[in-house]
């Protein structure tokens, strides 16, 4: 099969198109002949070298934990034929990809293809920091890098959630981030006082996805601590005595969310498609660290 892989950690252009063997499903696993797979900072920093403590790397290792996809082998619960959506660690950037039969959920039939293929990673993401928060009706939250793909799951599930969002972008995905439901703000010098001015009752809980001044805005910002959860600077999270992600991801929660967005009840941009052959250029575009919404791979392109 072809697959995106890299056969040494480096920059974006280790990552090459390589004939590989095909994986072969066993008992209560499916294989996925995969559409279209998710772009995702974990990826790009997997292909620079970090190594997850919960996971072993195989070179070569084929990046990619978020696809969608036709099951063609199965199991009696998701038979042959079956169109899904899933996550994995590794190996998403592939023609077939092979899973538990637990890590998959049907699609919904409205659901384009490129939507479901970068669905799972941003959404359950988003779902399991503002669960670990805590957040609910009389919150006022403020998610640092709204834009991003987290940030586009976050604001809107907060908002549903029934608090107050304040989003922090650059200047020209201000009014995007106003159309997720956040109050908009400019990042930079000075965003503490402008959060200020824009929740004078304060806030009370903070999802960081960028980190550096944005993190520091949040620790002047919110009173306990426990209820800021950074998902950039890991490091820090025990020292300054940070909330974390509690469980994992799972089907029953992506089906879930996956729902929210067939019924219209939430929103979701797929910035730009690469084929499989330019995967090295979607990592060079998805460590700029900017712009909205998200990255895909077409797998069969």
């Amino acid at each position: 099969m072809r697959a995106a892989a890299f056969e040494q950690p480096g920059p974006p252009e280790v990552l090459r198109l390589l004939d590989l063997p095909e994986p072969q499903a066993g008992p209560g696993q499916v294989r996925v002949r995969v559409k279209y797979a998710g772009v995702q900072p974990f990826d790009a920093g997997l292909r620079g070298g970090w190594r997850p403590p919960y996971a072993e790397v195989k070179l070569p290792q084929i990046p990619g934990n978020e696809f969608a996809g036709i099951v063609d082998q199965g199991t009696d619960e998701v038979p042959p034929g079956t169109e899904v959506l899933g996550f994995s660690v590794f190996n998403a950037y592939a023609e077939y990809i092979v899973v538990p039969a637990d890590q998959v959920t049907p699609k919904p039939a409205g659901v384009p293809w490129e939507v479901a293929g970068g669905f799972t990673a941003g959404w359950q993401t988003a779902r399991l920091a503002l669960s670990a928060l805590g957040v609910g009706p009389g919150d006022t939250v403020l998610i640092n890098g709204a834009a991003g793909s987290t940030g586009t799951a976050g604001v809107q599930l907060a908002s549903l959630l029934g608090a107050t969002v304040l989003g922090t972008a650059s200047p020209a995905n201000q009014d995007y981030v106003r159309s997720l439901g956040a109050i908009p703000l400019v990042y930079g010098e000075g965003l503490a006082d402008r959060v200020r001015a824009a929740a004078p009752q304060g806030i009370t809980a903070a999802v960081d996805g960028a980190g550096g001044a944005a993190l520091e805005t949040s620790l002047a910002l919110v009173e306990d601590r426990k209820r800021i959860i950074t998902l950039v600077e890991h490091a820090r999270i025990e020292e300054l005595g940070l909330g974390s992600i509690q469980g994992q991801r799972s089907a029953a929660a992506l089906a879930e969310l996956i729902d929210l967005y067939a019924t219209g009840r939430t929103t979701w941009l797929i910035r730009r498609v690469y084929p499989l052959a330019e995967a090295a250029d979607a990592h060079r575009e998805i460590e700029t660290g900017h712009g909205r919404g998200k990255i895909v791979l077409s797998i069969e392109d």
